[in-house]
């Protein structure tokens, strides 16, 4: 889908505010509610509107530890690679998941509550993970930034 600059704005918009009501969204991005909503329409069918989603503040929810965790599987077939990636899906706690040039390792970012649940997390959950070689930690001492608005381009 070829994105202009209307359609950028709208989804500039929404990145901010995914609540925004069609009127108010018509109104910041100059369109008569109609056409707006025939784009944002267009937008989700398209798949560039994935979701939209309430985001919550981790610490607010008693969810004080960021955790980095790197993982090196035994095997990297495609069958091993595919049933890591099954079974790291099933986990709450984890946020992000991406596969990694180089040795086929894994970095998922996880959130927990404290040091016995990331242990709980680390010695229950991912080592019943079959095919995982190394698990390595890294923590979070302080989030300098974190934003979810992806940086679209300012002109088609």
């Amino acid at each position: 889908m070829n994105l202009d600059d209307i359609d950028l704005r709208i989804l500039a918009e929404l990145q901010h505010d995914g609540s925004l009501s069609n009127v108010e969204l018509s109104r910041r991005v100059h369109l008569s509610p109609s056409p707006c909503l025939v784009r944002v329409k267009a937008l989700e069918a398209a798949g560039v509107i994935d979701r939209y989603v309430a985001l919550v503040n981790a610490h607010a929810a008693g969810l004080e530890l960021n955790v980095f965790i790197s993982i090196s599987l035994k095997a990297q077939s495609k069958d091993a690679l595919g049933e890591f990636e099954r079974r790291i899906a099933e986990h709450d706690e984890v946020m992000e998941c991406y596969l990694m040039t180089g040795d086929s390792d894994y970095l998922i970012r996880v959130a927990v509550a404290d040091i016995a649940a990331l242990e709980k997390f680390i010695l229950e959950q991912l080592t019943s993970i079959p095919g995982i070689e190394k698990i390595r930690s890294s923590f979070a001492l302080k989030q300098v930034r974190y934003k979810t608005a992806l940086p679209l381009p300012t002109s088609a």
